[in-house]
């Protein structure tokens, strides 16, 4: 996680500090906001690395009600739009929605259903996805 951590602050566009992380008391607040907990790994990304501006995907943010980023209006959004209750959006992407569970793993709900697409934990997530460009596709076409 900590070279993870290291390569997303070398990559980090935003240059002017605009985004800034979370206190965990903002963390609590959230999940008591979107009503579900946070999995462990994902509250160490919020709290880390969720200031990171970089490339063409936005991870979610914990701090700026005002950005289109921020956590409780895109949940609200993907529940909205069908993805399941029990997962939390870590990023929206072309309409679609990146999504952690309980457990910690990491699925792509696109137009209605989960791909096959499937990483470990968030951690993984970035590393797969945000730092190294693998996006997912639809399998069945």
């Amino acid at each position: 996680m900590n070279d993870i951590v290291d390569e997303l602050r070398e990559r980090n566009e935003d240059r002017f500090g605009s985004v800034e992380l979370p206190e965990l008391d903002q963390l609590v607040e959230i999940e008591e906001q979107i009503l579900i907990g946070l999995p462990k790994e994902f509250k160490e990304f919020l709290l880390t690395v969720s200031d990171v501006v970089f490339g063409s995907l936005e991870p979610v943010t914990a701090t700026d009600p005002n950005l289109n980023t921020y956590l409780p209006e895109v949940a609200a959004n993907a529940w909205n739009e069908g993805l399941p209750r029990e997962y939390i959006p870590i990023c929206e992407f072309n309409g679609n929605y990146f999504g952690v569970c309980e457990t910690g793993e990491v699925k792509y709900w696109q137009d209605g259903e989960f791909l096959e697409d499937e990483w470990e934990s968030v951690w993984h997530w970035v590393e797969d996805v945000w730092l190294n460009g693998n996006l997912p596709f639809d399998h069945s076409e």
